[in-house]
């Protein structure tokens, strides 16, 4: 039997996957929700941060230019997603997240106004029950993102995190918004979202010393968005959010490239 070429069959598997059913992505204009990451990156304030090491960058003997660098950076800094094992045993690493709760409608609930009066403030129930009331129930397997106002300190340290100082000693010190416990729960058991998001630096409030909320989504297999961007620029609901991260085998978390499509038409 004579063998097909190797372009004839790329041919044939890229029309295979043209046909393979799948989401249709909506039409309309992107917005970048990642923070860039350089040396003011906000990250925990026992860790690094992110170090971008120049290599060569010129001309080579050959006439063309080319540039190589370098980069080193803990899983959890900047734009990220903590995956499920990053608070529960046994749970999935960030190569194991299953592609749909990295991607499908986005939910923005915006609690600025209650963050900006109380920078502990946990985003409860109450505020998700009032949120449906206005804009309908939030959608099996939707990526519900949360906006407490703080990506605007962004990268100030001191006005984001809480406090500027580096260390073990510095967590006791953290004061930004998150998601209540029971929020969580909620969302994970009686609505079953797919993702979570905030633009702050943890889901759980800058006070939290259980890490309650991480381990609530973590049991449900829920992962978690953090230090997201421009949640100000999507609506309450219709946008589409992508969120694909570094795909880091074993890995607890890893730096996360979101983006929403906002449909031109509602």
């Amino acid at each position: 039997m004579r063998c097909a070429p190797p372009l004839a069959l790329a041919a044939l598997a890229l029309a295979a996957c043209a046909r393979a059913p799948g989401p249709a992505l909506p039409a309309g204009r992107i917005v970048d929700l990642t923070h860039p990451f350089d040396a003011a990156t906000v990250y925990w304030p026992t860790e690094e941060g992110f170090v971008h090491e120049r290599g060569f960058a010129g001309r080579t003997d050959a006439g063309y230019w080319y540039e190589a660098h370098r980069f080193r950076a803990a899983e959890h800094g900047g734009t990220h997603v903590d995956a499920p094992v990053h608070f529960g045993e046994g749970r999935s690493s960030v190569d194991a997240i299953p592609l749909d709760r990295l991607l499908g409608p986005a939910v923005v609930v915006d609690a600025s106004a209650a963050c900006a009066r109380d920078r502990d403030h946990q985003i409860g129930v109450a505020e998700l029950a009032a949120f449906e009331a206005e804009h309908g129930r939030i959608p099996e397997g939707a990526i519900v993102l949360l906006r407490t106002g703080f990506a605007r300190f962004w990268p100030d340290r001191a006005a984001y995190l809480g406090t500027d100082e580096r260390g073990a000693d510095a967590v006791a010190k953290l004061h930004f918004p998150g998601l209540d416990p029971d929020a969580a729960r909620w969302l994970a058991g009686e609505r079953r979202i797919a993702a979570v998001g905030i633009d702050t630096a943890s889901i759980d409030f800058g006070a939290s010393r259980g890490f309650d909320a991480h381990q609530v989504l973590a049991r449900s297999e829920v992962p978690a968005f953090e230090n997201v961007a421009r949640l100000d620029a999507l609506p309450a609901t219709g946008a589409f959010a992508v969120a694909l991260p570094m795909k880091i085998r074993g890995g607890s978390g890893a730096p996360l490239r979101v983006v929403a499509i906002v449909p031109d038409r509602p």
